[in-house]
Formats: C-alpha cells, sequence, structure tokens
C-alpha cells in the first residue's frame, strides 16, 4: 500500500478521545456525527507538524479509522410531539459594546478512538526510538489540536496512544471495542435505487437517500376485513445506515490563488462547490474483514472536479 511513494509501517491507536462541542452538522443537510473531513483535517494538521519536526520529519501520516463509542448531540425537545432544536450560545460583546448576533450552530460531544496510518519512505530507517518519540509528540499535540471544531478534554489514561504495525493490523480491532466504525455503503446505496426503480424507472439516488430516512406505515387487509399496519424501512436488513457527505462537486472554473476573495487561504487555487452525499454504515469492528479498507482516505478527480473522502475497496 503506497501513498505518494511512501509505505504504510504502522498505525497509530489514539484510545477514547473525547471531544467537547464538536460541529455535529456536517453538511447543508445532515446532521448528527461530524463529518469525514473533520477528522482528516486534524491529522492532516499533524502530519504537517511532523515534516517540521527534527528526527521524526520522514514520517508521515494519512488514512484515519473512525470508531464512535458513544456521541451526543447538544439538543433540546419540550416534549415528544416537538422537534429537536440546537442548544444556541451568545457570543461575547463586540468591541463597541453591542450585543452580537447568535451564530446557529450544532455541537456534540464525542468519545470516539481513532486509528490513524503511519508512512514512511522505508521502513528499515524507523527504529524503535522514532515509535517511542511519535508516541509521546503524538500524544501531546492531539490535545492540543481541535477535532472537527471541538476541543480534545481527556484521554485514554491507560496507554491513551498505541502504535501498532502493519503485520498486527488485526491486532486493532480489540483496541477499538466497544464501538462502531464508519464505513462507505456507497453499495446499499446502489442497490436500493435498483430496488426502487424496479417500481419507478423515473426513482435517483437521491430518491433512495430519502427512502433511507423514512419509515413507511403501511396497512394490510386480511380476509375478515380486519386491517393490520406494518412499518417497513428501506434500511431493514441492511445494517445501521446513515446519510452522509462524501465531499464536494466543483461547481465553478478553478480560480488562480489571490483571486477568490474571503478564502481561508489565498496561497491555494479556489473553487465553488457543493456537498456530495452517500450513505454510511456503522459496523462492528469484528464485522470488519479487511481493516485496511476501514480507512478513510482523500481522493481528488481533476477531470470531474471532485473532491472526495474515500475508503480502500
Amino acid at each position: 500500500m503506497n501513498r505518494n511513494d511512501k509505505e504504510v509501517i504502522g498505525y497509530l491507536v489514539f484510545n477514547r478521545v473525547k471531544i467537547n462541542n464538536a460541529n455535529s452538522i456536517s453538511s447543508p443537510l445532515t446532521y448528527g456525527f461530524p463529518a469525514v473531513t473533520g477528522f482528516l483535517g486534524a491529522v492532516h494538521a499533524m502530519s504537517r507538524k511532523l515534516s517540521q519536526h527534527d528526527t521524526l520529519n520522514h514520517l508521515s501520516l494519512d488514512g484515519v479509522l473512525i470508531a464512535c463509542h458513544d456521541c451526543q448531540p447538544q439538543t433540546y425537545r419540550a416534549n415528544n410531539y416537538s422537534d429537536y432544536t440546537f442548544n444556541q450560545t451568545r457570543n461575547p460583546i463586540k468591541k463597541d459594546g453591542k450585543t452580537a448576533s447568535i451564530i446557529e450552530e450544532g455541537k456534540c460531544n464525542l468519545d470516539i478512538t481513532l486509528a490513524v496510518e503511519v508512512l514512511a519512505a522505508d521502513a528499515l530507517d524507523v527504529g524503535d526510538d522514532h515509535i517511542l518519540k511519535l508516541i509521546e509528540q503524538s500524544q501531546q499535540w492531539i490535545m492540543q489540536q481541535r477535532i472537527a471544531g471541538g476541543s480534545v478534554t481527556h484521554i485514554s489514561h491507560y496507554q491513551p496512544v498505541s502504535f501498532v504495525t502493519e503485520e498486527d493490523s488485526e491486532k486493532i480491532k480489540p483496541m477499538l471495542l466497544p464501538a462502531f466504525v464508519l464505513m462507505n455503503a456507497q453499495q446499499d446505496l446502489i442497490d436500493i435505487t435498483n430496488n426502487l426503480q424496479t417500481t419507478n424507472l423515473k426513482a435517483t439516488e437521491l430518491d433512495a437517500l430519502l427512502d433511507v430516512c423514512s419509515l413507511h406505515h403501511v396497512p394490510e387487509t386480511d380476509d375478515k376485513n380486519k386491517t393490520t399496519w406494518h412499518t417497513r424501512s428501506a434500511k431493514t436488513g441492511r445494517g445501521w445506515l446513515v446519510p452522509m457527505p462524501i465531499g464536494y462537486q466543483g461547481i465553478s472554473d478553478l480560480f488562480e490563488p489571490g483571486v477568490m476573495q474571503n478564502t481561508r487561504n489565498p496561497e491555494y487555487p479556489s473553487q465553488y462547490v457543493e456537498a456530495i452525499y452517500s450513505l454510511g454504515k456503522w459496523v462492528f469492528p469484528h464485522r470488519i474483514n479487511e481493516l485496511q479498507n476501514a480507512f478513510w482516505h482523500y481522493q481528488y478527480d481533476s477531470e470531474n472536479n471532485l473532491y472526495l473522502v474515500t475508503q480502500t475497496n
């Protein structure tokens, strides 16, 4: 497995990381668990710190496996018949003393375990002293790093950061328990779409995505004219499916650095994009046959202007 002429030599496992006030709005249409890009971005930031380290600059971090132990969206519901709303906070007053407007945000508290790929050009150049230093530094960096917009408040006292070699990657599964791993369920979306098209040829992937989020209450009447109601869902028998964003589609030309105003970093080209949606699935670790397929990576398709997060399949 290579990443830009580097190979995966092992994995860093961050055990039971507690994150406070992470961004639970993962896209314009979905909320609950943060977007995958929030975790990939945090690991990318740590990888950049590695590249500037005196003794660890020959190492880098790449793919991320996300295992969730607990996720608590900060929501409020007045009663059983009302909708949920996010708990909002008021910002501090402005410099002129006036009250700042409320910025509507959705927050959640997380308890997660992350496994991160460690890459090197040559495994022979990585000694035990490098691994010990990497564990020490990464434990310090993750406590300083914001993840998905939230603050890391705690990490397990027992083996907070561990290193597992690629040959022993199966040892990661018991380290994730009890939790569920976020997997790409694009094939389930394709299958559900095909099922819908058997009765409606005009059905699209968007119809399938909406169908996954719906419960259908269907009446059945027997010979004695007695009606019984049954609940049907497209998710039945397919596991714990959830809609999720998997990246962005470019909807404009690619602008040169400094042309587009108010960009996060004017040193790089910029482009207007819109979110792309698919299905994800929460899977128990021991049901994953190839754990290497559970790591999320960035993928860029220049021909189709696609900025994606994908898993090896």
